[in-house]
């Protein structure tokens, strides 16, 4: 998925660092960066956009103003250097508020709540349809596509997990718990069998005494967790 997205900033320096933010995120195209929402509103409906990265503060017309002449379907990340408007944006149906300064990390979540959000947008308007066949995960301060279907297994840390791709020596680290990345995870391709690990089943080719075998690496398989493998591996035994 790319979303195309719009900035609307009157501080050269802010829409700068906005900029250099969008350029550096795959998931991100960006159709248009204004210095004042007189300018967005000439431009915008021409250029329409998914995601707009708007200021609350500007001369003329402000960005909460400027917000009721945006498109429903474009969704709003409200930028502005005082708190206090956090509230207001958010009665216009924003989907994220962003401090200044606004770090790479704060910015990387709110283009996640973005994807998700246009992701259950997009499955709802073209249901029945298949579940996206991916997951974005952030590792290095980058927003990465992750195909499930390259996923071997996934290990639980303390504080992050390390994603195990076929074909790739290295792990993905990512910084989020292994609980929430299960949530996102479809349970019909993915199995947890231990607190430490979740499994794609149809990788599994060889059970060794309790344990998942992926090359020379060995996955225990616990016993909370052995009977709904077992019945995995039943409704799939001749």
């Amino acid at each position: 998925m790319i979303l195309k997205c719009a900035i609307v900033d009157d501080e050269p320096l802010a829409l700068e660092l906005l900029k250099s933010y969008v350029k550096k995120t795959p998931v991100l195209e960006l159709n248009g960066a204004y210095s004042s929402a007189i300018e967005a509103m000439k431009m915008l409906p021409d250029n329409p956009v998914d995601l707009l990265f708007l200021d609350i503060q500007m001369p003329e017309l402000n960005g909460l103003e400027f917000s009721h002449m945006v498109p429903e379907d474009t969704r709003i990340v409200f930028t502005t250097a005082f708190g206090q408007y956090a509230l207001d944006g958010y009665k216009v149906n924003a989907l994220d508020y962003l401090l200044k300064p606004i770090s790479y990390t704060d910015f990387l979540q709110s283009v996640n709540k973005a994807v998700q959000w246009f992701d259950r947008k997009r499955g709802t308007d073209n249901e029945p349809t298949d579940k996206p066949d991916f997951i974005y995960v952030k590792s290095d301060y980058k927003l990465i596509q992750i195909s499930l279907k390259d996923i071997l297994y996934i290990e639980g840390l303390k504080d992050y997990v390390k994603i195990h791709l076929e074909g790739e020596s290295r792990p993905i680290l990512s910084l989020t718990s292994l609980k929430a990345l299960e949530e996102k995870l479809p349970t019909d391709r993915f199995i947890r069998v231990h607190r430490s690990y979740i499994v794609q089943k149809q990788k599994i080719r060889v059970i060794d005494k309790a344990r998942i075998v992926f090359g020379k690496e060995y996955i225990p398989v616990s016993e909370s967790y052995k009977q709904e493998l077992q019945n995995y591996i039943n409704d799939h035994s001749v």
